[in-house]
């Protein structure tokens, strides 16, 4: 209960600190975030996401958070409603965007076969160690908006919605559940 106290007075100081809005990603960056997620939701048959500049904008707002931090931990969901996040960091420079995303990808090695409705979807029983991968390629999950806060580690925070990770529900659309027996 004290770290999200602490985690809500950090967010709530970078933002009063702040005079501009964060913008997060756009551009270059911004497609390149998009291409390499939308890469593992085409390997799953899941449509392609589109970039939320708005969504890019309130994982923007989230970076000074993490960087005080010093370490991932996720932003209050009753602070993003509607919205779901995922979080990397590495030390600054040493990953390239596309190896950040990968860092979620490579969850899906985790997966347990045959089992689709979350939350029962890791080899491990913790679907913590899937869940990033499993928001990424979330078969109703339409947008998603990134940013890279650069300090002494490059934090990569993206906000999806529709939110995925939903108990119950299927992590693949029923055509990949078909085509992958």
């Amino acid at each position: 209960m004290r770290l999200l106290a602490a985690i809500s007075a950090v967010a709530s100081t970078a933002a009063a600190t702040q005079a501009i809005q964060p913008s997060g990603a756009s551009g270059e960056l911004a497609q390149r975030l998009l291409a390499a997620q939308n890469r593992e939701r085409l390997l799953v048959g899941a449509p392609p996401l589109q970039w939320d500049a708005t969504l890019a904008a309130h994982a923007a707002s989230y970076g000074p958070a993490l960087a005080s931090l010093r370490r991932l931990v996720h932003s209050p969901r009753e602070g993003r409603p509607g919205e779901r996040e995922n979080l990397a960091m590495a030390w600054h420079g040493t990953l390239s965007p596309e190896a950040m995303v990968d860092l979620w990808s490579r969850e899906k090695q985790m997966l347990r076969p045959g089992t689709y409705r979350f939350p029962a979807v890791s080899r491990t029983g913790a679907w913590e160690d899937v869940a990033h991968y499993t928001q990424m390629v979330w078969p109703t999950t339409t947008r998603v908006g990134c940013a890279i806060y650069p300090a002494d580690w490059d934090y990569l925070i993206c906000r999806y919605s529709p939110p995925g990770n939903i108990d119950g529900k299927s992590i693949y659309s029923s055509a990949t559940i078909v085509a992958s027996r």
